[in-house]
């Protein structure tokens, strides 16, 4: 299965947007809206942490930007950002959002593939990754990319899974990834030397694993708790039924190392 098909088999905009709407008639908050557009580990906050990284008026590209969240809580600061997704059916879905929030924002979204970026060479100014790195096979054509189109002195920052100290642990479904043809990911160490051989310097990286499992078995009790206030807007109105065996897994794996999750800041 392809990874624009994995995202969007359950996956029904306009369904989904009237539900927003008819809960929030009056414009949902991006706390409202995070169940749906801020699926990655650590929601909102982590969010939040990586937009510390970012000013005003600068050129921002969030690659895989899905569902939007991010770009949402930036333009709340005052920085624009551009999306790019590879599927159709979240790109929709975050033009939806825009207008849902109870401040609606315009935004710019593409349709394309990271491995060859839609943009001139050195244009962009900050290039973000939050979940999506680890969907993308070809990790040193999307970094070469990356490297073309940003500008001299300009950032690659990273919020992503990695492989841990047991591989082996590792349980599938996970959010992003049905099976393990559809996850690529690189173990810290392998992720730095890339962008080394990229061409990025001033590396630094910052292990959020532990603030990651804590968040994520709160979320899971939440989500098992059965509260329906916590029904009609949830990751299961993405990423479908199985939404719930992912997160899970998702515990299980932060728990054994299979996984970690870090920060990565580049020029």
């Amino acid at each position: 299965m392809s990874i624009d098909k994995h995202y969007d088999q359950s996956l029904d905009p306009a369904a989904l947007l009237q539900d927003v709407q008819s809960a929030y008639p009056d414009g949902a908050s991006l706390f409202q809206l995070a169940p749906v557009d801020q699926l990655h580990i650590g929601g909102i906050k982590a969010s939040q942490r990586l937009l510390r990284h970012l000013t005003p008026k600068q050129r921002v590209l969030d690659i895989g930007s899905g569902a939007g969240g991010l770009m949402r809580q930036a333009a709340g600061l005052g920085i624009s950002m551009i999306g790019l997704d590879i599927t159709h059916a979240l790109n929709r879905l975050n033009r939806g959002l825009n207008q849902c929030l109870d401040e609606p924002v315009s935004t710019s979204i593409l349709t394309a593939d990271a491995h060859d970026l839609p943009f001139a060479a050195h244009s962009i100014d900050s290039i973000l990754f939050q979940h999506s790195f680890l969907n993308m096979p070809r990790h040193d054509r999307v970094l070469s990319e990356c490297r073309r189109i940003l500008r001299p002195g300009g950032k690659l920052i990273m919020h992503e899974v990695v492989r841990g100290e047991n591989p082996d642990n590792m349980r599938y479904p996970v959010p992003w990834a049905q099976e393990k043809t559809q996850s690529h990911l690189l173990t810290a160490e392998a992720l730095r030397q890339q962008l080394l051989e990229a061409g990025f310097s001033d590396l630094a990286i910052e292990d959020w694993s532990a603030d990651a499992l804590t968040w994520r078995q709160r979320q899971l009790k939440k989500e098992e708790s059965g509260q329906p206030e916590r029904v009609a807007l949830s990751p299961a109105r993405v990423l479908g039924s199985r939404f719930a065996e992912m997160a899970r897994n998702l515990v299980l794996n932060l728990e054994s190392d299979a996984v970690r999750v870090i920060e990565v800041v580049a020029k």
